[in-house]
């Protein structure tokens, strides 16, 4: 585990957030990477995620099975597969979307940040206005105002004009905007590879450590020869 810092607890969590865009293979990669670093995770899965995870995955995501839902989808490949990676789930905590009277919902409860993977438009305007109108958006603006850090991996294209202004209100605001964007010059090969960069950047904002992709090392032609990923 971590070692913790001053004002943090035995336990201080990232929030993840998952909202309704298209994308949950990133939130996967993601929250199996926080817990191989030996991250605690408190876990917010929206209401339009939980229908977008279903139509992606096949998989629903209940607040009374939670923990075997949540097994079920990180054990999967972003290929569908199941049983491709094993998880151990003791440091992750759930809280239902519509728990506004939730931990992450008061600034004295005590988090790393918060990591929103994948963003939808809605979330992003929802947060850039502070309208609060679920966890997922309070805990962000809760995230904001205590000076935490905040990364909002938005998802979408194109981008309209209103979501580029809310974009801007967020990164004025402190948050860290990573769109969901894959790269190949680490040599992919699987689309796991595609999904392990847009995660490893995510986790690059929040200054987690993983082994999710190859490192632009300064010298072309590196691209066939991946990094061991985790």
């Amino acid at each position: 585990m971590n070692p913790v810092k001053p004002g943090e607890t035995p336990r201080t969590p990232w929030i993840v957030g998952v909202s309704g865009a298209s994308g949950t293979p990133y939130a996967a990669a993601v929250l199996r990477a926080l817990l191989a670093a030996g991250e605690s995770v408190d876990l917010v899965v929206s209401r339009a995620s939980r229908l977008t995870l279903l139509d992606e995955t096949g998989i629903s995501f209940r607040d009374a099975h939670w923990r075997d839902d949540l097994r079920e989808w990180l054990s999967r490949g972003a290929d569908g597969k199941p049983d491709t990676f094993s998880v151990d789930l003791d440091a992750v905590r759930h809280w239902s979307a519509g728990d506004l009277a939730a931990g992450p919902s008061s600034g004295s409860y005590p988090t790393k940040g918060m990591l929103i993977v994948p963003a939808s438009t809605a979330s992003v305007a929802g947060v850039a206005l502070g309208l609060s109108k679920d966890l997922l958006q309070r805990a962000a603006s809760v995230t904001l105002k205590e000076g935490r850090p905040l990364v909002v991996a938005v998802r979408e294209t194109p981008l309209n004009g209103q979501t580029l202004r809310h974009l801007v209100t967020l990164d004025d605001a402190g948050a860290n905007v990573v769109p969901a964007s894959p790269a190949f010059y680490a040599g992919a090969t699987h689309i796991q590879d595609l999904v392990d960069f847009v995660a490893g950047r995510v986790l690059d904002a929040a200054g987690v450590p993983h082994r999710l992709y190859r490192r632009w090392q300064g010298e072309l032609g590196g691209g066939s020869h991946r990094a061991d990923s985790q």
